[in-house]
């Protein structure tokens, strides 16, 4: 349930619009080694190269897992919300705020750490921009007892397996980009203190128009990028989410409920020194129907110095980003709206 003040609505209401459908990639993880699986790193890096987000097939999560962790969270957000608010403190429940700089959305969610074994934390807006996933590691289990421990206890065996899959995709990557050790990449958020969280949102079916006739579009999630390296999103079969093509015009991606979309996230365009395009992205609620999706974030550890890659700098090349933490570059965007760049700080 989403409760608006009086103009918030209004503040969130978007004119109508039918943008086209997207043209997604298709990156399959299973291909075996040789022409195919070489075929498959082309793919991927051609993908993130163009609008940065792709779609990934033979990843390897089972689908009773993938469905069953979405049912739970979907159960949950049908609590009452006095229930809900309750159990927040077990599964980091917030709604409609997004951040702490005003953003708003036709949105309620839960916001979870990822402990060094791969499990999930609760995570709250006041410690979101500086928890370590090692540090979380120790309230892992304290809430195991709690009505919301069961889709708890989902959700960190779908992390474990998603969080696998990540690491997979970013090998695959590295394989594309001819870096050498295919785990250059992947290793950034496998490690014990990797920073990364798994966000599950609801987005209820559009209210009612008052006094009748067509209800309005809403921002469900506004336009942004994700600071992070990638994004694993999986959704059920709700549309609403929409990518920025290269041109700037928006494209709806249809819903697929049996593969995983991965967003290009704005530290990967910085280790890639611009080459990989971070994909501005947003959730359009104008659906009867609720949309859930699944999301893990793959980021460095907090300490993580960032920077172009030299092996993808070229001879003479010019990093087009100065050198920072990871620490550094999520706190400076934790300050920020939605829609801001967070990179431009941070170019030479």
């Amino acid at each position: 349930m989403v409760v608006l003040a009086k103009g918030e609505l209004a503040q969130i209401s978007l004119p109508a619009a039918h943008p086209p459908v997207a043209d997604v990639p298709t990156v399959d993880l299973s291909a075996p080694a040789g022409p195919e699986r070489e075929a498959a790193a082309r793919a991927l890096v051609a993908a993130c190269e163009e609008n940065g987000f792709f779609r990934v097939t033979g990843h390897g999560v089972p689908a009773q897992l993938a469905r069953a962790a979405e049912a739970a969270a979907a159960a949950f957000f049908a609590w009452p919300q006095e229930e809900k608010e309750e159990a927040a403190p077990a599964v980091g429940y917030g709604s409609k705020r997004i951040g702490v700089s005003g953003d708003l959305g036709w949105i309620e969610y839960l916001l979870l750490g990822v402990t060094p074994a791969g499990g999930a934390v609760p995570v709250t807006f006041a410690s979101s921009s500086t928890l370590p996933c090692a540090a979380a590691a120790a309230v892992g289990s304290s809430t195991s007892s709690t009505p919301a421990g069961p889709l708890r206890g989902l959700l960190e065996e779908y992390t474990v397996a998603v969080r696998r899959m990540a690491s997979a995709v970013l090998e695959l990557m590295a394989e594309g980009l001819g870096l050498s050790g295919g785990g250059a990449l992947a290793r950034l958020v496998t490690r014990e203190d990797s920073d990364c969280m798994l966000r599950v949102n609801h987005y209820p079916p559009r209210p009612a128009a008052e006094g009748g006739g067509g209800a309005p579009s809403l921002t469900g999630f506004g336009e942004h990028t994700d600071p992070q390296i990638i994004s694993v999103l999986r959704s059920n079969g709700t549309s609403g989410l929409e990518i920025a093509l290269r041109g700037g015009e928006w494209a709806a991606v249809p819903p697929d409920v049996d593969a995983f979309f991965v967003n290009v996230g704005d530290t990967l365009q910085v280790l890639t020194n611009g080459r990989f395009r971070s994909v501005r992205h947003r959730v359009v609620v104008n659906s009867e129907r609720s949309r859930v999706s699944m999301i893990f974030f793959g980021g460095p550890p907090l300490g993580e110095r960032l920077a172009p890659l030299p092996e993808l700098l070229g001879d003479g090349g010019r990093s087009r980003y100065r050198e920072f933490t990871w620490a550094e570059f999520k706190n400076s965007g934790y300050k920020t709206r939605l829609a801001e760049d967070r990179l431009s700080p941070f170019e030479n």
